[in-house]
């Protein structure tokens, strides 16, 4: 089930702006659109359930791993308010700049990802963090980056995950198949 505060997001940041012209008049579709640069802005499902494991909270720093067209940033900026700082990080540098120019928050700021670093570990730690890209196994290199009592919702092995630092431990459930494009830790 999807929270009401996550759809009321998603509604306020009108998926439309984040989307290439050619594609935009397809917004009100539940399928992945594509972006350019062999990428794509995610199936609005997908988002919803992703950003409901995750359990976004006003005031949180935030890392969007693989930000791609921006989308899922502007909504976790919606979902924690201006006291939140969320870190969006992408590795194409033309989606980048449309994301940048996209988003209207000043509270969330779009970073180049520099080849072969995953997150941001010189901003770290997160209370949250979000994987938009399907990885080979659990991304060890995010889990340094969740602060005590993190989460961090990522897909890995074709599954969604919902990983959460507590007393120490590192809590791992799943949450069924999912396609992703690749996470790339290196510019193709």
């Amino acid at each position: 089930m999807v929270a009401r505060n996550v759809a009321e997001a998603m509604r306020t940041q009108d998926r439309r702006r984040f989307l290439p012209q050619e594609v935009a008049t397809d917004h009100e579709l539940d399928a992945p659109l594509p972006i350019g640069h062999g990428q794509t802005n995610s199936q609005p499902s997908t988002v919803a359930t992703m950003l409901t494991l995750l359990d976004p909270f006003p005031g949180m720093r935030v890392l969007d791993v693989g930000s791609g067209s921006g989308w899922t940033s502007a909504i976790l900026g919606e979902l924690g308010g201006p006291q939140s700082a969320v870190f969006a990080v992408e590795l194409v540098p033309e989606l980048v700049e449309r994301s940048r120019a996209a988003i209207r928050q000043p509270w969330v700021v779009v970073h180049q990802a520099e080849p072969g670093v995953l997150g941001l570990p010189e901003l770290a730690p997160f209370d949250r963090i979000l994987v938009s890209a399907m990885a080979d196994e659990l991304p060890e290199e995010l889990v340094d980056q969740l602060s005590p009592d993190g989460v961090m919702v990522a897909p890995w092995a074709g599954r969604m995950h919902r990983v959460r630092r507590a007393d120490g431990n590192i809590e791992v459930t799943d949450h069924g198949g999912y396609r992703f494009v690749p996470l790339l830790h290196t510019r193709f």
